[in-house]
């Protein structure tokens, strides 16, 4: 069965898109035999149907990641079972989750996985910008979610 992993943020224009297409890459680049379902949504659904933000765009373009054919949803309350992970870019966005019935043990910040475990924070650039500090954090997140992931899996077969 492939892990199930879940990208969210609140507007899923921004942040959670740019994980989701950085996340695929890294397993299409390391571990191209590994079987995952990714996907992003936000908690918010005012953008649904919308394309990624330019600036998410332009970025990972920018290292050779192509998520301009996604398109923006909201994550519905139903859907939270189905994952095998949900990871959200901060707090705000963890707790919405939370409240809508996700698994809180399942339910992490993407920065969390980086060691020593902080619980720290994808800065949402949609107003103030920094498209290349936010990549950094994601490209460094999601790096150590896939080998957390995938020592997870080594243990499990």
């Amino acid at each position: 069965m492939p892990t199930s992993v879940l990208f969210v943020c609140l507007g899923n224009i921004c942040r959670s898109p740019l994980a989701e297409g950085v996340f695929r890459h890294l397993v299409q680049e390391q571990c191209p035999s590994s079987d995952y379902t990714i996907d992003s949504a936000g908690t918010g659904g005012w953008h649904a149907g919308s394309q990624p933000h330019e600036g998410s765009i332009d970025i990972a373009e920018k290292h050779g990641i192509d998520i301009s054919g996604q398109q923006s949803r909201q994550v519905l309350a139903k859907e939270l079972s189905k994952w095998d992970w949900v990871i959200a870019m901060d707090n705000a966005n963890r707790n919405n989750l939370l409240r809508i019935g996700a698994d809180p043990n399942k339910t992490k910040l993407l920065l969390s996985f980086i060691p020593p475990g902080y619980n720290r924070e994808v800065p949402d650039p949609y107003y103030d910008g920094g498209f290349d500090r936010v990549y950094e954090l994601i490209e460094q997140g999601c790096s150590y979610l896939l080998d957390f992931l995938e020592s997870e899996n080594d243990t499990l077969t």
